[in-house]
């Protein structure tokens, strides 16, 4: 038996890179997957149809099942019906699993307007969009599901140059955390997987010049645990993934210090004492 048997999961992004790695893996463990991808070119631009169509050729070819449904997600009319005609042609919808993704790297000096709300309306408004469309079908279902978002180590800590896709992967952060406890009283369960590997949006980056450890391959297993009973009741969660390495990105708030006086009223300088005392909040 596989992990994710007669499972429906709708996987936007599946045609290149971490989202055709995690497509192949589900349905080779059992499920029966929807993918979703306009075969765009790298900053986002163009189309090419063939790209999920090839992709669900290579997964009917090994005795799996595979729809492609065409459908532009950062729009709420395209994830509703990235949703209805994945309910019609394969009865349900049990996971969502979010990849999509495009290049927008630009110092902060040099980002345009045009590049921001690129990379805010692929990695951000089409996980909104996707996440409400799916949870909509599992509610009306009655039977959970699970929702997987992408975000990245730059949206949680920041990276050099990136403002515009650090900025939408925190976001996703945020939709995420929001999401799941919204979400889990109806069983759904949302949790964000940030991904470091070699794929065609990051091959050319310096770091990856002389790396072949660090594949699609590597990342895709955190989806399908998130994506599966395996993750259990876990929600809420980033799950970081490098090659062989994997670790929680977690965001906590001190303990705090309380003032007694003045009404409670910090002044400026004494927030700059209390930083001082080794930053004893």
């Amino acid at each position: 038996m596989g992990i994710v048997d007669d499972k429906v999961i709708v996987i936007v992004g599946a045609g290149r890179g971490i989202g055709r790695a995690a497509a192949l893996l589900f349905a080779k463990e059992g499920a029966r997957v929807a993918l979703n991808d306009n075969g765009a070119e790298r900053d986002g631009s163009g189309a090419d149809p063939n790209v999920a169509k090839a992709v669900a050729d290579e997964i009917g070819s090994a005795g799996g099942t595979a729809v492609v449904v065409t459908a532009d997600v950062t729009t709420t009319d395209g994830a509703d019906r990235l949703i209805a005609e994945t309910e019609a042609a394969l009865g349900r919808v049990d996971s969502l699993v979010y990849l999509a993704g495009a290049l927008g790297e630009q110092q902060l000096a040099r980002i345009d307007e045009a590049t921001w709300e690129r990379v805010l309306r692929i990695h951000l408004t089409g996980a909104l969009y996707a996440t409400r469309a799916a949870a909509a079908s599992m509610q009306r279902q009655r039977h959970g599901g699970r929702v997987v978002l992408t975000t990245s180590a730059g949206g949680m800590i920041g990276n050099f140059g990136a403002s515009a896709y650090a900025a939408a992967a925190a976001g996703v952060y945020g939709l995420m955390r929001s999401t799941s406890i919204e979400l889990q009283r109806h069983g759904i369960f949302v949790n964000a997987v940030a991904p470091l590997a070699k794929t065609r949006l990051t091959e050319d980056l310096p770091m990856f010049e002389h790396v072949d450890t660090m594949t699609p391959e590597h990342a895709a297993p955190a989806y399908l645990f998130f994506g599966s009973d395996l993750s259990g009741d876990l929600t809420g969660n980033v799950l970081g993934i490098a090659g062989g390495r994997i670790s929680l990105f977690k965001v906590d708030e001190t303990n705090g210090r309380f003032k007694d006086d003045d009404g409670g009223v910090w002044r400026a300088e004494e927030i700059r004492d209390q930083w001082n005392r080794a930053g004893k909040f």
